[in-house]
């Protein structure tokens, strides 16, 4: 994988640790560099005081050559291992800790107060010496006159063993440091570089088609939550797929049917072979079963809509009034078959907060259930009641039932079970389905029991209308 997004990690690992070293190193060599040579400097100009207030004692009140000072000069010079000069006010160096030094030799364009009290200089020292050196000066004082100045000069290059020791010390720690720092390299790889590799490959195979691959990453964090959601979607997909074929096969099936008896019935009155006096007849068969064509397509409309997440235009308004009205639409078929409804409501006015439209089709395709698995003369009971803020709703019939091993796919769209394939060849298979997804979108549940020879109820819930909406 070129460019990949571990290989950019690793370069940007490897970039860093050599910028690190390398920033490590500059810095690290100059602050160790000032470090080293002010702490001698501090020390030099201790010393240096230390002498000049020695030799400021010899002037109180007595007039002394200080050439009588070099013994002590060159002892403290091997103390602290630098060159100590007596400098008079002039320039003139009347004392030197080196044999060979620069005795009473003047220093040219001499100012004391070049370096500053306690500070220091580095250079050759007005060329003085061949090689930098860091120089420090205190004045010897005494009733208030200068006398002198006592200079101490230390080689730079003395500071340079002590300052490679420090800086393989912090070269040292910084490569263990950079060393151990390969841990989070490698728990990058484990925890994020191959839980993201397996579900770039699951991607990819979900891409062109795979929707069966499973990603196997079960980690607890956001790379497994990722993949479980992957593998979450891939299965709906799939689902959807197979839900596609099925709806494909079921809808070419419910329009092939009736279009084929239309189909028949119609050559059959053109040829002749249906004779005149009987094509009244299959003219109205012609004519029930383009209803029923009707009726699965604005079944499978209605279905869009929902699916489509559709605005409810929710009104209050009585439930009661509603069934009653509803029910009242079977009159012709129930009295048919002898059928009759037992209606029980808690009040005689129960206000529900819903879509008026879509329940009243919620209560039509629940009473047609109701009526089309009832035997002839049974009792279709409907029933409301208050629960808190929620009203139910009961359709009850005494009808054939609904086998066990049928209840959880008579939500399903285009279901129709055998029993009601045999008794009513009208049916589409999509009551149902719309009836959950109506209530469904409201946000409510509807729920089904059945015992088969006995009969099914219905019972849904509708949110009751508050205050604030009456």
């Amino acid at each position: 994988m070129n460019h990949s997004l571990y290989s950019k990690f690793v370069l940007g690992y490897l970039l860093f640790g050599l910028l690190g070293f390398v920033t490590i190193a500059t810095l690290s060599s100059q602050m160790v560099h000032r470090y080293l040579i002010e702490r001698q400097a501090d020390r030099m100009y201790d010393d240096a005081s230390i002498l000049a207030g020695q030799l400021s004692s010899m002037y109180n009140d007595v007039s002394q050559d200080l050439e009588t000072t070099s013994a002590q000069v060159e002892a403290l010079s091997q103390f602290i291992q630098s060159d100590i000069w007596v400098v008079d006010p002039n320039g003139t160096i009347i004392a030197d800790s080196r044999e060979d030094g620069t005795k009473n030799q003047v220093i040219a364009d001499f100012n004391p107060t070049a370096i500053g009290n306690r500070s220091y200089g580095i250079g050759n020292y007005y060329g003085l010496f061949p090689y930098d050196v860091i120089s420090v000066s205190a004045p010897i004082t005494g009733n208030y006159n200068t006398y002198g100045y006592v200079l101490v000069h230390s080689p730079v290059s003395r500071l340079v063993p002590e300052q490679n020791r420090i800086l393989n010390i912090v070269y040292i720690t910084g490569l263990i440091l950079f060393a151990l720092s390969l841990i989070i390299l490698l728990v990058f790889t484990k925890t994020v570089y191959f839980p993201l590799r397996r579900i770039t490959v699951g991607a990819n195979e979900y891409a062109s088609g795979n929707l069966t691959y499973s990603i196997k990453v079960d980690t607890q964090d956001e790379m497994g939550y990722l993949a479980a959601t992957l593998n979450y979607m891939s299965s709906e997909l799939n689902k959807l797929e197979e839900y596609q074929k099925t709806f494909i096969a079921n809808v070419s099936h419910d329009f092939r049917s009736p279009l084929t008896s239309i189909k028949g019935y119609l050559e059959a009155i053109l040829d002749g072979t249906i004779p005149p006096e009987m094509q009244e007849k299959y003219l109205t068969r012609v004519i029930s079963e383009t209803e029923r064509l009707n009726k699965l397509t604005q079944g499978m409309l209605t279905l869009n809509s929902l699916d489509s997440k559709g605005y409810l235009s929710r009104t209050n308004f009585d439930i009661n009034r509603t069934i009653k009205d509803t029910a009242a639409s079977f009159e012709g078929t129930c009295n048919a078959r002898e059928i009759s409804f037992d209606l029980t409501f808690s009040d005689s006015i129960l206000m529900v907060y819903a879509d008026l439209g879509k329940i009243q089709q919620v209560l039509y395709n629940l009473i047609d259930n109701a009526i089309k698995f009832s035997h002839n003369g049974g009792v279709i009971y409907i029933q409301t009641s208050v629960r808190r803020e929620k009203v139910f709703i009961s359709v009850k019939d005494c009808g054939i039932g609904i086998p066990k091993e049928s209840i959880k796919k008579i939500w399903d769209r285009f279901y129709k079970s055998d029993t009601s394939r045999g008794k009513d060849k009208k049916g589409t298979g999509l009551g149902l389905a719309i009836v959950k997804e109506i209530i469904q979108s409201h946000g409510e549940n509807i729920d089904v029991v059945s015992t088969p020879d006995v009969g099914t109820e219905f019972i849904f819930s509708l949110p009751k209308a508050s205050a604030s909406n009456l």
